[in-house]
């Protein structure tokens, strides 16, 4: 996978875009060595290294024996009321849909411009399977849980986040069939099938799978469909 480059500063606190970039970037590409998570965030390796100190003292970050960091225990307690009744209502049927399928399910949510995996269920009674973290993110522009947050889009709300392109053309796919098929623009070598969560009050939504090979993408499609209609009834 591509490395993502560190967001620009803002123009508010230096410190704080600074450290809540680290935690993006050890959400998508996981655990790091102070001097390659410098490097990703472009600064001296003595102020990641400050950066770190704090995120450690606040339990966002741990460092383990061998010196690497990764996510902390505290992410998960600020993160339980996050979206809480969109997960509820959407595990067990991810559950269902990665046992019926054999493949990884998930759910992503729409902030700004990227799609961020909030819900992961991996199929039960399967050796192996594409792995998909919850935290992941990548930009709404690809892949089909991405293309399938667009479709919820007007054309101003796209142009809003700052696109002079037009929607990726499977756009089109998700307004006529319901569901949007990817292969190979997120990750080389991945299909992932999704479709759009509607009536949500606020946060757009989609579901999709995620597999190697060259699948049946109508039967996913249907079964995308399908669970992302029964998430919007257990959340009317």
């Amino acid at each position: 996978m591509p490395e993502t480059p560190a967001k620009p500063e803002t123009t508010g606190s230096q410190t704080l875009s600074r450290g809540l970039t680290a935690l993006s970037l050890l959400a998508d590409h996981g655990s790091q060595t102070i001097q390659s998570l410098a490097a990703l965030l472009g600064v001296h390796r003595s102020v990641a290294y400050r950066l770190v100190r704090t995120l450690e003292e606040h339990r966002l970050v741990v460092r383990d024996a061998a010196g690497l960091l990764s996510l902390g225990p505290q992410l998960v307690i600020l993160a339980r009321d996050v979206e809480h009744d969109l997960q509820s209502a959407s595990l067990p049927h991810l559950q269902q849909l990665a046992d019926e399928l054999g493949m990884t399910a998930f759910l992503t949510v729409r902030d700004g411009d990227d799609a961020v995996t909030l819900v992961t269920a991996v199929p039960r009674g399967v050796n192996a399977s594409v792995a998909q973290h919850p935290g992941h993110r990548h930009p709404i522009a690809l892949g089909a849980p991405g293309i399938a947050l667009q479709a919820m889009l007007s054309d101003a709300a796209w142009r809003e986040l700052g696109h002079d392109e037009p929607m990726h053309p499977a756009v089109e796919d998700v307004r006529t069939q319901g569901f949007a098929v990817s292969a190979n623009e997120v990750i080389q070598g991945i299909t992932s099938v999704g479709a759009p969560i509607r009536a949500r009050r606020s946060t757009d939504a989609s579901v999709a799978v995620v597999t190697v090979g060259e699948p049946d993408t109508a039967q996913l499609g249907a079964a995308v469909q399908r669970v992302a209609r029964a998430i919007e009834a257990d959340l009317r």
